[in-house]
């Protein structure tokens, strides 16, 4: 029991980490952890596991979510004006030979590659034990006082009332660092890249084959071959098939789901758009719509990561027969984030 519960959801981790708690599972990514990480380094070299930013292109993935707008300073005149004018002064020293150039973006957190945070999804739960269920998320931190939605007396400067994380934001992950040992698993190279759901049998089977191990806390990538496509459609995705491309996690396998929370795993990547298949598990009466983000988001503290690159990486793994490496991932140092973009970079 905490002040802000007095039950939590069957399974969960609410609590295991302090009634203040807002990292969840990162909190297994000790010392010990970022050493084995290091341990798995070899050869000294790096990959970038980030699409670039731009992508997929267009809208078609999610009509809420669109490609960063990159422009100039509204100042920006490439000449030494603009400085004069941010210092405030008259006198303009003819004999300078700076050009300077300076930018701005509005960037959708979630379009790329991205980590979901714990503030991404709650559910509605009883966790006052009145027999009421009522919207709450990770360690029963409540909408509405700790994750504000958008509001009115937004300016056009950005400022004003916004949707803000006063908690569970991601710059929580950001100060932990997110560095530690990553391990991938090769559906790709099994199953191909058709869209079909992979449940625990045929996960378990795939890690057997390549001799994957998983302990806790370890950080698990599942290389679907998605990203890849992405990266082929240059930005301009087919809208068909952009939903119709690469395996996804089995949500409706309860054996997968009762897996991920017994592998104590700190985070779930994957390349594809949400590590499961979206609105293809079927239940009656109350449920959610994306099992394993309610499991991993709301229940369990496990970030989840989505659109990672791992194209290169997994051929790297498989050519030298490994599956482990350092990873490094922290999201953005941006306060009040449910979602942000990142390059994790995994080194071997």
């Amino acid at each position: 029991m905490t002040k802000r519960w007095k039950q939590r959801p069957p399974g969960s981790t609410w609590g295991d980490w302090g009634e203040d708690d807002e990292l969840g599972r990162v909190n297994l990514i000790t010392a010990e952890k970022v050493l084995e990480g290091v341990r798995e380094v070899e050869h000294g070299i790096t990959f970038s596991l980030s699409l670039p930013l731009d992508y997929p292109g267009g809208s078609a993935l999610n009509q809420r979510r669109y490609p960063p707008v990159l422009r100039p300073t509204e100042d920006l005149q490439h000449n030494q004006d603009v400085f004069y004018n941010v210092v405030a002064s008259k006198e303009i020293d003819p004999q300078l030979i700076d050009v300077w150039s300076d930018d701005v973006v509005t960037l959708w957190l979630q379009y790329s590659t991205q980590w979901d945070a714990l503030a991404h999804q709650g559910a509605e739960f009883d966790a006052d034990g009145d027999g009421v269920a009522e919207p709450v998320y990770y360690n029963g931190y409540r909408p509405g006082i700790d994750i504000v939605g958008p509001r009115e007396g937004v300016k056009g400067d950005g400022s004003g009332s916004l949707s803000h994380a006063a908690h569970l934001g991601l710059e929580h992950m950001a100060a932990h660092g997110v560095q530690g040992r990553g391990v991938l698993v090769d559906i790709a190279h099994h199953l191909g890249t058709g869209h079909q759901p992979v449940n625990l049998k045929t996960l378990q089977d795939i890690m057997a084959a390549d001799n994957v191990v998983v302990e806790p806390g370890d950080m698990l990538l599942l290389h679907t071959g998605f990203a890849t496509q992405i990266l082929a459609w240059e930005k301009n995705p087919d809208p068909v098939a952009i939903h119709q491309t690469a395996a996804y996690l089995d949500a409706g396998d309860p054996a997968l789901l009762d897996w991920i929370a017994e592998s104590r795993i700190s985070g779930l990547i994957a390349d594809n758009y949400a590590v499961e298949g979206v609105g293809v598990t079927k239940a009656e009466g109350p449920h959610t719509l994306l099992p394993i983000h309610h499991l991993c988001l709301f229940k369990l503290g496990v970030p989840l990561g989505e659109l990672w690159y791992l194209h290169d990486l997994a051929a790297w793994l498989r050519e030298h027969g490994r599956s482990r490496f350092l990873l490094t991932a922290p999201p953005l140092n941006l306060p009040g984030t449910q979602g942000s973009p990142l390059t994790p970079i995994a080194t071997v």
